[in-house]
This record gives C-alpha cells, sequence and structure tokens, in this order.
C-alpha cells in the first residue's frame, strides 16, 4: 500500500465523504411544522443582531459616562493633595500646584481622543463631553486658587508697585540753618 492511499482510494487516508448519495428522504424533502417559516428565522436574525447593536449604544453611552465623571476623582485627590502641601511657598507646593494646573489643561486639549472609542450614531456624546469639561475647569480653578493662596499670582495693588510712575512732590520743606 502506497503511502497517502488508504481505503478510500486517492486521497488522504482517514478521510470521510460526508455527501448525501441514498436514495431514502431527506430532512430537505421534509415539509416546515405549521407556523414555522424560514423567513422568520432570518427576521429573528436581524433583531437579535438589533438587540446586539442596542446593546452595544447602550454599553457605550454608559462607558462615556463613567469617562465623564473620572475627572471628580482627580479633583478629590489633587484638593487633598493641595491641603497637604500647605500655604507656604516651597518646593512641593509650588509642584503639586503646578501639576494641578497642568493635568485638566492637557485634558482640556485631549477631548477629542478621549470620547473618539464611543463615538456612535446611537451615543449622544455632548452630555458627557460637557460635564467632562466641566470637571477639568473646575480642577483648574483649584489651581488658580491654590495659586492665589501661595501669593503668587499678582492680586493686590502692591504687587503692581514697580509699574507705577513715581508719586509727585506735593511740598517741600526745608529745615534748619546752615551753619
Amino acid at each position: 500500500m502506497e503511502k497517502g492511499k488508504g481505503i478510500m482510494g486517492s486521497g488522504r487516508r482517514w478521510a470521510v465523504d460526508f455527501s448525501d448519495n441514498s436514495t431514502a428522504p431527506s430532512s430537505r424533502d421534509i415539509p416546515d411544522p405549521p407556523g414555522f417559516a424560514r423567513a422568520s428565522v432570518d427576521q429573528d436574525d436581524s433583531t437579535v443582531s438589533r438587540q446586539k447593536k442596542d446593546a452595544e449604544s447602550n454599553w457605550k453611552a454608559q462607558k462615556a459616562w463613567e469617562v465623564a465623571q473620572a475627572p471628580f476623582k482627580n479633583l478629590l485627590m489633587m484638593g487633598f493633595m493641595m491641603w497637604m502641601a500647605g500655604n507656604t511657598v516651597h518646593l512641593f507646593s509650588i509642584g503639586i500646584t503646578f501639576s494641578a494646573l497642568w493635568q485638566p489643561i492637557s485634558a482640556l486639549q485631549g477631548v477629542g481622543k478621549v470620547f473618539e472609542p464611543y463615538k456612535d450614531n446611537k451615543v449622544d456624546l455632548l452630555g458627557p463631553k460637557l460635564l467632562f469639561i466641566a470637571l477639568n475647569l473646575g480642577g483648574l480653578a483649584l489651581g488658580v486658587w491654590k495659586l492665589n493662596t501661595l501669593g503668587l499670582l499678582p492680586t493686590h495693588a502692591s504687587d503692581w508697585v514697580s509699574s507705577l510712575p513715581p508719586a509727585q512732590e506735593v511740598e517741600y520743606s526745608g529745615g534748619g540753618i546752615p551753619l
């Protein structure tokens, strides 16, 4: 017996032929039962696919809201870190403050990229995007407030004294008798 030639003649040794060559009636010859139509199976498939698309849209909307609420956790963490840094100007407090300013700015620059995976015709991203922007603006306001408490913002008149013109002399007084 040659290698590769088996009982079936030509082809692989363990190949099985599943073609129906019998004269017995097959399942294709049996009519469908009453109330069953092959078109209804196709409709069920379209209903299932529609339900899957609806479930995917709901999942995307839920995840978009979760992403939109994520800056709130960052806001609380930054607030606690700023409170721990204190109100004196030193390296740690300045680093925390500029980190609190930088994170919301970089997040606001990438709003489109953050919500790109959740873009869908059935998902409205306006609400999550507005919440995301509002929370990041709140984080930015927290950083600006910390700069003010550290005294690094020029908010008092004494901060601008160097740019004011010198005061005009209104009176001149001379004193004493020269000896």
